[in-house]
């Protein structure tokens, strides 16, 4: 567990369309491109050894392609190299934050200053769900995995804590990336399974994600 005085000012970040990282959860990556070699090699320089994920948001009527605000910073916690020079790792949620500053500089990928204001209770113990029907939730989630043919182990997520669960849904469901970015700034574990329920409600429905997040 790090404290808020363990968390710098500047971090590296990784942007990634779809990739959902959350606090206490972990994100398994597949590292290749030589600037996010770069970037690893010199987070794992460092005490922290965080990295920054963000994901890419598309500006109406231009081309090129903005960063969220709101991203979630991971420690490097495993990593294993290729014979080839590739990475496998592993990043464990550490707290949200937020950019308020891209760092222009001679290193090959982003950086930037960011703040962690907002995001205290990141840092915190395993988060509760007090309003949360399981019953009624595995229920709908049985037939989300059923109109899209994923199995899972029920079993596992029948015991599973709140947080656990919800987050690991929240990751893993085949999402668009604004509905992952919608996941991440829930303020709550509650608003959380909230806006979980109303996607996979939507989806079964098949509705658009546009109507959803409007």
């Amino acid at each position: 567990m790090m404290s808020p005085a363990d968390l710098p000012q500047t971090i590296p970040l990784f942007p990634l369309p779809g990739a959902l990282l959350l606090p206490r959860s972990r994100l398994p990556l597949h590292i290749f491109e030589p600037r996010y070699l770069a970037m690893l090699d010199d987070a794992l320089k460092t005490s922290h050894r965080l990295i920054g994920m963000v994901q890419p948001r598309e500006v109406p009527g231009k081309s090129d392609k903005r960063l969220h605000a709101i991203g979630c910073a991971g420690r490097v916690t495993q990593f294993s190299e290729t014979e080839d020079g590739r990475y496998m790792i592993t990043l464990s949620g550490i707290s949200r934050y937020r950019v308020t500053r891209e760092v222009s500089g001679f290193s090959p990928y982003l950086k930037a200053d960011i703040s962690w204001e907002g995001f205290e209770g990141d840092l915190g113990g395993v988060e509760k769900d007090r309003s949360f029907d399981r019953p009624r939730f595995l229920d709908l989630l049985s037939r989300y995995f059923e109109a899209l043919s994923l199995s899972t182990d029920w079993d596992s997520l029948k015991d599973a804590e709140d947080e656990l669960l919800i987050n690991s849904l929240s990751m893993l469901c085949p999402f668009e990336p604004e509905e992952k970015q919608a996941l991440l700034e829930a303020p709550s574990l509650g608003t959380r399974r909230e806006t979980l329920v109303t996607l996979i409600e939507f989806a079964l429905r098949g509705g658009t994600t546009e109507e959803i997040l409007q």
